[in-house]
């Protein structure tokens, strides 16, 4: 569990440059009454962030009402691909909201055709039908119940595995959490599905095998045998690290999905619209899944999620059958078509790649500089973690450590959002896409010295 920032103002030092201000106390004495409201009204679990009250964000810049300014370096939850208040984003918001259509369930409208035109085009050739949803765990529920369903066409109610792997993440409702792979996010399920089984992700870090081999040898110890599995699901990175799949591996589990009649499944709710330096993530491994879960990044705003797949599977269910009330609907297809516009126009993706690495390069030059306490470090494209550790050499998580880093970054006007990974000890990293080289440089050393900092006291 993480924990909530005292919200006593107190005195820090003032930041002024291109990119960050800091010019009150933290958090603003002014500010302290809304979040003391929300406290008061909402659950705890809604109180581990920074103890900012946003009021507006532009491109990689999040202000407050008092004059500070944070350079972002969390795209709010990786949602910001185009960065923060993008004007054709704004417009093409108000224009749709002006005509006066602000739903219609499953009924036809233009911005929905539009859209799921737009991303299949962006698509490889086999993925050719999109359900639209509103968030990505909606996604990857829905994707447990196509390759179930596809499984059982297959191979008869036998093949019903759906194997996922160990420290995944797939969201927060019951099917998701069931395929997660982290045992403290399902403690609270009792009957667990004994047909969801993971295996462990090869990320040569906390798992130093890193060969298919080990995929084979544990469903052989879990006894499941391929004919007995409808899909495999894994994040195209897992959003702990980030940590992804060594190329080979998702190769061979390409291979093997295919000769097994399984869907090979990619949650792409993080990884999408050029977070990774490729549009789609998948790329990176040059393979094509079977069906791909999409959310976050897909809209840089409002809330759209969504299923990509081969008509085969995503024609399984009729019409009226596979449904959803807000699927589709038109303020947020249309936010999302022009999110697609902008990403695409403003070559984001290729600005990913080149950004990525600049960050990447100085993030490995942290974890050298300071390998007692950062034991590992991954990133590719505009996503990176640095993974806090308590021992040197070891894979223990040192959450305190992590969560002073990301409380004095921010007192120094740089904006994470809480540690996230196992036992929270991973400081992640998901700037805009249109982060600049002088400003993800700048950021890095504000990380340098917050690390500094706290190893000081």
């Amino acid at each position: 569990m993480g924990k909530a920032y005292p919200l006593e103002p107190r005195e820090v030092a003032a930041v002024e440059t291109k990119y960050r201000k800091i010019c009150t106390q933290i958090p603003v004495p002014e500010s302290v009454p809304v979040l003391e409201t929300l406290r008061d009204n909402e659950p705890q679990s809604m109180s581990g962030q920074p103890p900012i009250v946003w009021d507006h964000a532009e491109g990689i810049s999040v202000h407050d009402a008092y004059g500070n300014k944070w350079l972002d370096f969390s795209s709010g939850v990786l949602i910001a691909n185009a960065g923060h208040g993008r004007k054709e984003i704004i417009d093409a918001i108000v224009t749709q909201a002006q005509k006066g259509l602000l739903t219609s369930y499953c009924f036809a409208n233009e911005p929905r055709a539009d859209l799921v035109k737009k991303v299949i085009a962006t698509a490889p050739k086999s993925l050719d039908k999109l359900f639209l949803l509103s968030t990505g765990s909606e996604g990857t529920e829905c994707a447990l119940k196509l390759a179930r369903t596809y499984g059982h066409i297959k191979g008869g109610k036998k093949k019903n595995v759906v194997v996922s792997f160990n420290n995944a993440f797939h969201g927060r409702t019951l099917g998701a959490q069931m395929m997660g792979g982290i045992p403290a996010l399902k403690d609270w399920i009792v009957h667990r599905d004994p047909d969801l089984v993971q295996v462990p992700f090869p990320d040569g870090f906390r798992t130093t095998d890193t060969s298919f081999d080990l995929f084979l040898s544990s469903l052989e110890k879990l006894g499941v045998t391929g004919d007995r599995v409808a899909g495999v699901i894994t994040e195209t990175y897992q959003g702990v690290g980030p940590d992804f799949l060594p190329v080979e591996y998702a190769q061979k589990l390409r291979e093997w999905t295919s000769e097994n009649d399984a869907c090979l499944i990619m949650d792409e709710v993080q990884a999408g619209f050029g977070r990774c330096g490729t549009w789609w993530g998948f790329e990176g491994y040059g393979i094509v899944p079977d069906l791909v879960c999409m959310g976050k990044g897909f809209s840089s705003s409002l809330p759209v999620g969504g299923v990509l797949g081969r008509s085969e599977i995503m024609e399984i269910y009729g019409p009226g059958s596979m449904t959803s009330t807000h699927s589709g609907n038109p303020i947020c297809c249309a936010a999302t078509a022009a999110n697609i516009d902008y990403l695409l126009e403003h070559k984001l993706t290729e600005n990913a790649a080149k950004v990525g690495a600049v960050m990447n390069a100085k993030l490995a030059e942290i974890k050298a500089k300071y390998s007692d306490v950062v034991g590992c470090h991954h990133g590719k494209g505009l996503v990176a973690g640095l993974q806090m550790v308590t021992t040197p050499g070891t894979t223990d998580p040192n959450a305190d450590f992590c969560w002073e880093v990301v409380r004095r970054c921010f007192e120094m006007g740089l904006l994470f959002f809480a540690p996230v990974g196992i036992g929270g000890g991973c400081l992640k990293f998901a700037p805009p896409l249109c982060m600049t080289e002088e400003a993800v440089t700048e950021g890095c050393e504000v990380v340098d010295k917050a690390i500094a900092d706290c190893l000081a006291k």
